[in-house]
């Protein structure tokens, strides 16, 4: 009786603690809108940048938490993820996953450092689902499709996530080729190829917005 009675009273105070933080963060988050209004240029405060933490590992399925990486990390592995993140994900993450690209620094919340211990800490089965599955009310999309290519390809750039804090010049050298082109520059390679081939290079005018 004596433990049922003091378990009892550690359940009572945890739900004391639980409604206590839950009041003082619905107060703080309107509180912090009214203050600071709603920007997506401010860095994430405190309370948010928790509730997000939290929301992200609610949102990985249970069993796949403590998961392993399934596919055994071989150099073509690690290359078909460069080629992959290189054309899908380099755009907002940049090719050595620091997130330091004109759409990865403007995102709300701003695209991770992937190489520091916040990302690196996870499970391989907490970034194999942020990848498959994305995450709400952030950039980050849902790249799984339910084939059984999709889900090689996101554990393949599980592996690809842990090989950045050691990335090599060489290998980003290799993704930049590989980056989506933008409409300069494929006109101007598409100059180049005529003037090469012969043809006259017409100049390229493009209008500033």
């Amino acid at each position: 009786m004596v433990e049922k009675s003091r378990a009892m009273t550690g359940f009572r105070k945890l739900v004391v603690v639980a409604g206590v933080a839950g009041a003082l963060i619905a107060t703080a988050i309107p509180l912090t809108i009214i203050s600071r209004g709603v920007s997506a240029k401010d860095a994430p405060t405190m309370v948010e940048a928790f509730l997000a933490r939290g929301l992200r590992r609610l949102a990985t399925p249970a069993g796949l938490r403590a998961a392993a990486n399934p596919i055994p990390l071989t150099p073509e592995v690690l290359a078909s993820a460069r080629a992959h993140f290189a054309d899908h994900c380099a755009s907002c993450h940049g090719n050595d996953g620091r997130g330091q690209t004109s759409i990865g620094r403007n995102l709300y919340p701003k695209s991770p450092d992937m190489t520091l211990p916040v990302t690196q800490g996870l499970s391989d089965g907490e970034i194999f689902s942020i990848i498959e599955n994305g995450i709400r009310l952030t950039g980050m999309p849902a790249w799984g499709d339910g084939t059984a290519e999709s889900t090689r390809a996101s554990w393949e750039l599980v592996h690809l996530v842990r090989h950045f804090p050691k990335i090599t010049p060489e290998e980003l050298a290799e993704m930049a080729a590989l980056n989506p082109k933008g409409r300069a520059e494929f006109e101007q390679e598409q100059a180049m190829d005529a003037f090469l081939k012969g043809g006259d290079v017409k100049p390229t005018h493009h209008q500033s917005h």
